[in-house]
């Protein structure tokens, strides 16, 4: 390796380190590492020799990356999907319809078994739509309402709505971060989560992790038979944020079907790259005009602001810019090969690895960066083997968005189900949450990680 390469693969390892011990700083270790490899880009530039002779060199030339390259490495996209979609959930909230649809779907139980399992499947649907964090904190409340009633411990309530919601992200294209940077990296629209080039698409193959995990789950509730009297209704009084979030999700749908460009044929229609980010915002900002507009209601345009997750875009942006100068580096080349070696070119223990060492990692980091480096690396690893990448990518969303499950810190919805029992007085040990958290991550991803080889292998 080169000495640039081997300087940038240090500053890359000490900053996830330092995200790794210092969460709350992590936008601004990201954002600082990212200075720090457009600053090397200018240097090797104005003085290619500035740190001695051959330190910049590398096989296919010097190393190149400054402030243009940079912003190029940025995608507008995702960012603008993240943004406007956690607007418009949460003018969703605001209305109270999924609290109205937990209601209905409580009040159709026979008993506290079927309550907790119906509960943690309805917490997956919805967040293959929306956000795990905001499922989370629209569903938790029904759990804590109804568990108050019985007079039992709301604690494995929650933590199974919290792990389910975490499960159920990867169904869709904007059911987590994690999916979008997928979608975008391997030219994914809406409708290719469902079918993809005539093979079922990780929807499906989510929903039959979900499945099994709903059989685990089913098992250590058997005994909980108490009956459950939950009445009154929580009352919608605006459905138009309900009609927001389906246009979104329709819309995106809709224009799955036009090519990007890199896809299109010659003298095809194509749409801009950031059309999915447009169609987010534009959606919130139908919403935000309405309440300013017509209801005169400048609170809850506030609060949407607020709500938006400005801590995750900070990240993503920073993690954006490092990538793409340990890219430049040559680093990314370096460590797909070493994976791809591991492997000794069997495709079957090359994927092996990616989807177990997902779920390891994934346990204790954060799989937003960990998914967005991974993307990068997965294409070296398939060219090495000589491959589509497609499997890859699979195994890794597979692994990194279940593999969160495993500890109370490997994802946001499981520190957000934790606090809330915090705030009531519940204490949660990591053996308490592991109980639940292990047998569920296993079978969603022992179903996952089959049946993805059998679809793709």
């Amino acid at each position: 390796m080169s000495p640039i390469t081997i300087t940038a693969l240090v500053i890359f390892a000490i900053t996830y380190i330092i995200m790794m011990a210092f969460q709350k700083i992590r936008p601004y270790v990201a954002v600082g590492s990212a200075v720090i490899f457009i600053a090397l880009g200018i240097i090797a530039s104005v003085n290619p020799t500035a740190f001695g002779e051959g330190f910049f060199a590398l096989e296919n030339g010097g190393y190149s990356y400054g402030f243009t390259d940079a912003l190029s490495e940025i995608d507008w996209n995702v960012i603008m999907m993240i943004a406007g979609t956690m607007g418009t959930v949460y003018l969703f909230i605001e209305s109270k319809m999924p609290q109205y649809m937990s209601d209905v779907l409580i009040s159709k139980m026979p008993n506290m078994k079927w309550a907790i399992v119906a509960l943690s499947l309805f917490a997956g649907i919805v967040s293959a739509f929306i956000d795990n964090v905001a499922t989370v904190l629209m569903i938790a409340p029904v759990a804590l309402a109804f568990c108050k009633k019985l007079n039992v411990s709301p604690v494995s309530s929650i933590i199974c709505i919290a792990i389910s919601s975490n499960l159920q992200g990867a169904a869709t294209l904007v059911g987590d971060t994690t999916s979008i940077l997928l979608a975008k990296q391997a030219n994914l629209d809406f409708s290719d989560f469902f079918v993809d080039t005539g093979k079922p698409g990780m929807f499906w193959v989510v929903e039959a992790g979900a499945l099994a995990s709903a059989v685990i789950l089913f098992f250590m509730f058997r005994k909980q038979n108490d009956k459950i009297s939950f009445e009154g209704r929580t009352k919608v009084e605006d459905k138009f944020p309900t009609f927001l979030l389906l246009g979104t999700v329709v819309s995106l749908i809709a224009v799955s079907f036009i090519p990007y460009k890199d896809a299109a044929a010659e003298g095809q229609f194509y749409k801009p790259d950031i059309t999915n980010g447009i169609i987010c915002i534009g959606f919130f900002v139908v919403g935000i005009l309405r309440e300013l507009i017509f209801k005169k209601n400048t609170k809850i345009v506030k609060n949407a602001f607020k709500e938006i997750d400005y801590y995750t875009i900070v990240l993503l942006t920073g993690l954006f810019v490092i990538i793409g100068g340990v890219k430049s580096a040559g680093v990314i080349d370096v460590i797909g090969s070493t994976i791809a070696s591991l492997g000794s070119g069997s495709v079957f223990v090359v994927y092996t690895i990616i989807v177990w060492m997902s779920v390891l990692l994934s346990a204790f980091i954060d799989n937003i960066p960990y998914t967005a480096t991974m993307l990068s690396i997965v294409p070296v690893i398939a060219m090495d083997i000589g491959i589509d990448p497609k499997l890859l990518y699979y195994g890794l969303l597979c692994g990194a968005t279940l593999g969160g499950n495993l500890t109370p810190i490997g994802a946001s919805a499981n520190i957000a189900g934790i606090g809330i029992l915090r705030k009531e007085g519940y204490e949660v040990k990591s053996t308490t949450f592991m109980k639940f958290g292990i047998p569920f991550t296993l079978a969603a991803v022992i179903t996952g990680y089959l049946l993805l080889w059998v679809i793709w292998g």
